[in-house]
């Protein structure tokens, strides 16, 4: 059986005008402006010199243009006029405080996966960072250096083959420092933390263009704001990320095929497998998706589950067992070194789940448990919409459940991080309404389900959700983002009028400056 899909030169276009920025008001009431009719050879003629030699300024005529720019998520677009490729880090500052001097906004992208809508608001200069894409070791060999542009498939594969591992996202697809700025799960989460959690040293560029390195001890405020709520504060070139030997040889995967029928037993059994957050950390973690599969069912969807163990099947087999009581369509089993991991659950380079260039309408919510009532609600919601309309059919309804038992081991006050307390994290996508006309459909379809899960958590979680802020739609309170600790936003809300006090990252889920402090 078909294994079910998982789990972002320039010609006349020199002449092409950048809008203005004033177009955009941002929160703290300021008004931008930028000079009229800048050209992309007017940049090039005035930036370039400035650059390194392997830099490169490029607008939408150049036949690098469509790969630059290139998102996953279709849904709300950048207004990207220009493009430019560092081709060094110090590169970055130097642009940055070119944008200023000409008041135009400027983005840093790497692999192009944000969900948010709010990245809709941009317009101007994309800082493309694919070009910093270098590995370097420490001595000895508990750390490493890593450049903004690296991302998962590459850090896994070139680390295993030096017998390392590191916390890296769960796609292979997605870069390496989006996902960390804001906490960052992973399968290895169990054992050593979020990517945030790694982290040792961040160079960073502000808003101003100054250069920064922020550690524990060197702005140490910076560094806290930088775990957790990273995209509100700078550009990260480079990053210093703990390495571990790669003592797991092979990890062991099980996936099943679910019918309806077993739906209720199999979250009942999922709650007393995740047991609340007590999944032991070399258990990856196991996930369930509802989505069509009409080799199994035409009309309804089926249940996807696949689990993850870091070791050999004689070792996974009594964690595991426990799910072969249900009856089931398809069971598959096998161990693979880690790198190939996320290809036997979905989620690899070549998946269907990795594909750019689509729209997606996403939600989200953070459990601690799950609500079977709902689980079955929400299953039912997705056969009557997909009923309607079976264009939909690739909408996909995704919970996560990696052990967190690395990650409750770091105190949540310490970083930017806010919710160290989901246990589980759910993700819903309506893939493709755009091209049927099914964009407000899909939105109410996603607030439902959202709703959904959060109504079925007792309180307070149920008046006080949480989102996680790389899956976040942008609709979302600042409180559900980034935590309902009064103390947390307060201080978040400081450091962005310390360090950006004219919200110049204001893209992705902004955070506005405090306007009485500093």
């Amino acid at each position: 059986m078909t294994r079910f899909s998982a789990l972002v030169a320039c010609g006349l276009a020199l002449f092409q005008p950048l809008a203005l920025a004033s177009a955009l008001l941002p929160r703290d009431g300021y008004q931008y402006y930028t000079r009229h009719n800048l050209t992309v050879q007017q940049v090039q003629s005035e930036l370039g010199p400035l650059l390194s030699q392997n830099a490169s300024i490029f607008g939408p005529n150049d036949t690098r243009w469509e790969n630059a720019t290139e998102r996953y998520q279709m849904y709300a677009v950048p207004d990207i006029k220009m493009v430019v490729r560092p081709g060094m880090e110090d590169d970055v500052a130097i642009v940055v405080k070119y944008a200023n001097r000409n008041s135009i906004p400027f983005m840093a992208k790497n692999r192009g996966h944000a969900l948010t809508a709010t990245v809709g608001a941009f317009s101007g200069i994309q800082i493309d960072m694919t070009s910093l894409n270098q590995i370097n070791y420490q001595p000895d060999m508990k750390t490493a250096w890593f450049q903004g542009g690296t991302y998962d498939d590459q850090v896994m594969v070139e680390l295993w083959d030096r017998g390392y591992v590191a916390t890296t996202g769960s796609c292979s697809c997605v870069g390496m420092m989006g996902p960390g700025l804001g906490g960052g799960h992973g399968r290895y989460q169990g054992l050593y933390g979020l990517i945030s959690d790694n982290l040792v040293n961040l160079n960073v560029v502000l808003a101003d263009g100054t250069k920064l390195r922020v550690n524990e001890s060197t702005n140490p405020d910076l560094w806290w704001a930088m775990q957790g709520a990273g995209h509100n504060f700078g550009i990260v070139t480079s990053f210093e990320l703990k390495i571990y030997p790669a003592n797991i040889e092979s990890w062991y995967y099980r996936n099943y095929v679910f019918t309806q029928e077993q739906l209720e037993p199999l979250f009942e059994e999922l709650n007393d497998f995740h047991d609340r957050g007590a999944l032991p950390g070399v258990v990856g973690g196991g996930y369930v998706i509802y989505g069509m599969n009409k080799t199994v069912d035409e009309n309804k969807a089926i249940l996807f589950a696949s689990f993850i163990y870091a070791g050999a099947q004689a070792d996974a087999e009594p964690v595991f067992e426990r799910f072969d009581k249900f009856e089931y369509v398809d069971r598959q089993e096998g161990n693979v070194p880690f790198p190939q991991v996320p290809d036997v659950q979905g989620s690899g380079l070549r998946d269907p789940l990795c594909a750019g260039g689509k729209t997606h309408i996403t939600t989200t919510a953070g459990l601690q448990e799950y609500n079977v009532t709902a689980q079955r609600q929400i299953y039912e919601l997705y056969n009557q919409k997909i009923a309607e309309h079976p264009e939909l059919e690739a909408t996909r309804v995704v919970m996560e459940g990696y052990s967190v038992e690395g990650v409750l081991k770091h105190d949540p006050k310490k970083s930017s991080f806010g919710h160290r307390d989901d246990y589980l994290t759910t993700y819903f996508d309506v893939e493709n309404p755009a091209d049927y006309g099914l964009q407000d459909y899909a939105l109410e379809w996603a607030k439902e389900t959202r709703d959904l899960w959060n109504l079925g958590q007792p309180e307070p979680r149920r008046s006080q959700p949480s989102t996680y802020v790389n899956y976040a739609l942008g609709d979302e309170s600042l409180e559900m983002i980034y935590g309902w600790e009064p103390w947390r936003l307060q201080k978040l809300r400081a450091l962005k009028a310390k360090y950006d006090p004219l919200n110049t990252f204001r893209y992705y889920n902004p955070i506005p400056p405090a306007t009485n402090h500093y």
